[in-house]
């Protein structure tokens, strides 16, 4: 909890976005902390603030301007933002994440207005250690890092993306009560290869093209190194790192530190989730079902991965789960007898004859699944889903790439072309429609369920490791939340409001893990549901006198 004797006055202390509590500073506060003059007379309750800041907000005329407004509200009063976000959940997290916070990346360089978490570059090598030292909080809990390579579905944004790991710590501190003094956004600047970036005059990164080989290595390694020393205890997450980086950061250092993928991981998580929720409209088992995939990059291969993780637990041999995951990437099918598959697609290349096209997978296979991140737009056709709902009285359909501009079809589409039998998930979010005179909620396959209560139960636990075991448990517990309401609205996930509790049972069952797999620096507490709620922040005004 924050001091009650805040070490700040005056107008310093109106300007630590940590402290300030703006127009609600009571009269008593306001003659003890020199405040006396620098606010209008009137005192405002936090009640009053929000809803002030919900006018403002919803007189924005563009999506981005909002995203700007909270931005800014972020930076001048965190209790308030985080008020406003919690409180407003369903209608915040577009603002605040995706799809919003893809248009504020592309724009970074020309929206920008003040610093918000570290830039680390290329430039910068040999003095990682020293320059950690200049961020002000000491008990960094969670760092969140890119190095800009793959942003979303946009591609390489290079510094621009620092909007990235910005919106994934206020997500963190939103769903699952991270204190926002433990969190560090890191973008790690080693330039880019998107040309018009280097040709805009208004870039704020490196205008060089993007670091390769030993060179970035030793970057990344000197970047781990000075942040656990600076920082013991933090999890550090790496985010929308390219595919050529992010499995071979993520095998090299996740059993040497405390560190997880969360395009790999925790995307790999929630669609579990998704898919194990599934068989209560489907029937059948997870081990009955294949899986078709539009994209074999991260996503894709840690949903794959994730997914013969859990057949084998409940006791299917490896070889028979891995053949039950099958993908097609921008050459078609990924079969043993190509020549030209990456390492990380070699796992799931069985044998089957060549097909170039999603639509011949589709009849060749079977699949009961159809799960998309690819981040090409419109590729799952109208001829593609009737095809799904032919071979499946219940289609799954996950069109998951983000933003909603890289969606590979819509909610609407996927229902209309199937008379409304499909289950769908998306990574952004869509509107609810009606079919046949019955209106359909679809449900958002959004990561927030899944990594904020992860790295809540890491944090309450000071893990010293994040396992795949764990993702595997948040999954479970994810897919208890989901109620018969929310089935019969043919929502898989639970309503987004619900979000905090979702994160504790999560953070619950991840901390339980890693006590009993003996990967924690502390002893068990008695209570460990009780434990992690005492860690949890809450955004409310403590007083000053």
């Amino acid at each position: 909890m924050k001091s009650q004797l805040p070490n700040k006055r005056g107008v310093s202390l109106l300007n630590d976005p940590l402290l300030n509590k703006g127009t609600a500073f009571t009269d008593a506060e306001r003659d003890a902390l020199g405040l006396r003059g620098l606010l209008p007379p009137r005192v405002s309750t936090q009640a009053e603030q929000v809803t002030q800041a919900l006018e403002n907000i919803r007189g924005k005329s563009s999506d981005l301007e909002k995203y700007l407004y909270l931005g800014e509200l972020q930076d001048r009063n965190e209790d308030l933002f985080y008020r406003v976000v919690m409180d407003n959940l369903n209608e915040m997290m577009p603002l605040v994440y995706t799809p919003t916070v893809g248009q504020g990346c592309q724009k970074y360089s020309h929206i920008f207005r003040r610093p918000r978490g570290m830039f680390l570059s290329s430039k910068d090598r040999g003095q990682f250690k020293q320059i950690l030292q200049n961020w002000p909080s000491e008990d960094i809990r969670i760092i969140v890092v890119t190095d800009g390579e793959r942003i979303l579905g946009l591609g390489d944004l290079g510094a621009n993306g620092m909007g990235i790991p910005v919106g994934k710590l206020a997500l963190y501190t939103a769903c699952a009560g991270l204190r926002p003094d433990q969190c560090l956004p890191i973008t790690i600047d080693v330039g880019t290869n998107t040309q018009s970036i280097l040709d805009d005059p208004l870039y704020l990164g490196l205008k060089q093209p993007r670091l390769r080989g030993p060179a970035y290595d030793e970057l990344i390694e000197e970047f781990i190194t000075a942040s656990l020393e600076r920082f013991p205890k933090a999890c550090i997450q790496f985010e929308d790192f390219g595919n050529s980086n992010a499995f071979r950061l993520l095998q090299k250092y996740r059993d040497r530190i405390c560190t997880f993928n969360d395009d790999i991981q925790g995307t790999a998580g929630v669609v579990l989730a998704g898919l194990i929720t599934s068989l209560r409209l489907t029937g059948g088992r997870l081990a009955d079902k294949k899986f078709l995939f539009l994209g074999a990059g991260e996503a894709g291969i840690g949903i794959g991965e994730l997914i013969v993780s859990a057949l084998v637990a409940e006791g299917v041999p490896e070889p028979t789960a891995r053949k039950q995951c099958w993908f097609v990437d921008s050459k078609g099918l990924v079969v043993a007898s190509r020549k030209d598959l990456a390492e990380h697609k070699l796992h799931f290349a069985h044998d089957h004859a060549q097909v170039t096209t999603l639509l011949e997978a589709v009849e060749a296979l079977k699949p009961t699944a159809l799960i998309g991140c690819s981040a090409q737009p419109q590729t799952f056709t109208e001829t593609i889903v009737k095809a799904m709902g032919r071979i499946n009285k219940f289609p799954v359909i996950f069109a998951l790439s983000n933003p909603t501009s890289k969606a590979e079809c819509t909610a609407e589409q996927a229902y209309t072309w199937t008379e409304g039998r499909a289950i769908f998930a998306s990574g952004s979010p869509f509107p609810a429609c009606t079919i046949n005179g019955r209106t359909l909620t679809p449900g958002q396959g959004n990561n927030a369920y899944v990594f904020p209560g992860v790295g809540l139960g890491v944090i309450a636990c000071e893990a010293t490791r994040v396992t795949d075991e764990m993702f595997y448990a948040s999954a479970k517990a994810l897919d208890k939340l989901v109620t018969q309401e929310d089935l019969a609205k043919g929502r898989i996930f639970p309503d987004l409001q619900r979000i905090r509790e979702v994160s504790v049972a999560i953070a619950v069952d991840v901390a339980e893990l890693a006590f009993k797999r003996g990967l924690t620096r502390m002893k068990a507490p008695a209570d460990i549901a009780a434990h992690v709620k005492a860690q949890m922040y809450q955004p409310d005004y403590p007083s000053c006198v």
